[in-house]
């Protein structure tokens, strides 16, 4: 193990930055909803068993979807965890890789049922099963994350941890490296791997999920590893605002995400905070109550928090009985942009509504994508470091590849 891994977090005091300009939410009156940017629909994937199809809904297997995507300068990667193969694919939607694991094909083979263009066959020697985590690199490197047989699983009993996950590691060429664990390449298994981030050194970043909160793992460009950093729930930094002196109860913590800088040795921490709810009557805790959304830049190298941005809620507002009711809600940190824009999504009834920040100049963009999800019945969500959204929508006779140009909408503003 790198020296360097081991590192200790240390609470710092933590002020709020002062509010961010305020652009009108999404609600169902309507008075105030943000613009939509309009969908761009790619290609479209078929449901089967050929090499360009898409295999999801498996009746011989049970368990949570094991598919996603990722775009990487407007190429498509997709892991299939449920056929156990991996496709790239161009803007037009045409195959240009396959990837799938050699026992699965051999012991099933209408898995992967014709060969007609051969040259693009990458056949999988190790065998992992595909859980649908993937990353590509500016080197187009690929990195996937596989579950190792049941045989070679390893038990943390202090912990309570079961380590089941590696990272497969791709060349440019499309053969296998190798896989990389906790401590590089073969390494120990990872636990449970909440997702992979790679960053403009080419540098890997494994974020995992503990009992205690998150790990993540910062490995080189040579795949070894530099840095092992606990994200810990009992170990967050306490919200000392307004907002908690007010609400008179007990605070509660809850570490949503932990997404690392494209550039710097950087990690940003994105925390909820919640009071307890008090009945007024019966003097009985009867729920919770949303509070506040804090992001904590963390650095890497000192294990230091730095001074957090406030992340305004999703508000809407429901009209009953006369009377006006305001929800607020926490968005989902979906990541950051190489020009270090964060990016906030939430799920609305007719689609979905992203909020954009600038830290630095507290800029704030909000808006809504249209999406009907009565007719999607499982989505991947990608942002690519130039700032596009990408998606993959699974529906009932098909999926689309899509993406919305959140980049063009952030240039163009600025530039205005």
């Amino acid at each position: 193990m790198v020296k360097k891994c081991k590192r200790t977090l240390f609470f710092v005091s933590v002020f709020s930055l002062a509010a961010l300009s305020s652009i009108g939410f999404f609600s169902c009156t309507r008075s105030n909803a943000v613009q939509s940017i309009t969908e761009d629909s790619l290609f479209t994937l078929n449901y089967g068993n050929f090499e360009d199809q898409l295999n999801m809904f498996s009746i011989t297997k049970v368990g949570s979807i094991r598919t996603a995507m990722t775009m990487r300068d407007g190429f498509f990667y997709i892991a299939n965890g449920e056929a156990d193969k991996i496709m790239s694919f161009n803007s037009f939607g045409d195959l240009l890789s396959l990837y799938y694991n050699e026992d699965a094909f051999n012991n099933n083979a209408s898995s992967v049922s014709s060969k007609t263009a051969s040259n693009i066959w990458k056949p999988v020697a190790y065998p992992f099963n595909f859980n649908g985590k993937i990353a590509v690199d500016s080197r187009k490197y690929m990195y996937v994350v596989g579950t190792v047989p049941k045989e070679r699983n390893e038990q943390d009993e202090a912990a309570n941890l079961l380590y089941n996950n590696v990272v497969l590691r791709f060349s440019s060429d499309g053969t296998v490296i190798d896989y990389i664990g906790q401590h590089g390449p073969s390494g120990t298994p990872f636990p449970y791997i909440r997702d992979i981030y790679t960053t403009a050194k080419d540098e890997l970043v494994v974020v995992c999920t503990t009992n205690t909160g998150s790990c993540v793992y910062w490995f080189a460009a040579n795949g070894f590893l530099m840095y092992k950093i606990p994200v810990n729930t009992q170990d967050a930094p306490l919200l000392s605002s307004p907002a908690s002196s007010s609400s008179g109860t007990d605070v509660s913590v809850t570490v949503e995400n932990v997404i690392p800088d494209y550039s710097a040795r950087k990690l940003y921490v994105k925390i909820d905070y919640y009071s307890s709810y008090v009945d007024k009557e019966s003097k009985v805790q009867s729920g919770i109550n949303y509070l506040e959304t804090l992001v904590y830049p963390l650095n890497v190298e000192t294990g230091l928090y730095e001074d957090p941005v406030n992340i305004p809620p999703f508000e809407e507002s429901v009209i009953e009985d006369f009377s006006k009711l305001t929800y607020k809600l926490p968005y989902d940190f979906l990541g950051i942009t190489k020009s270090g824009w964060q990016f906030f999504i939430i799920a609305t009834h007719t689609g979905f509504n992203v909020e954009m920040i600038q830290p630095g100049s507290q800029r704030v963009l909000r808006r809504h994508f249209d999406v009907n999800h009565h007719e999607v019945m499982y989505y991947s969500l990608s942002l690519s470091d130039g700032g596009i959204i990408s998606a993959l929508l699974i529906g009932k006779n098909s999926a689309r590849v899509v993406w919305w140009r959140t980049d063009s909408l952030i240039e163009s503003i600025l530039e205005s």
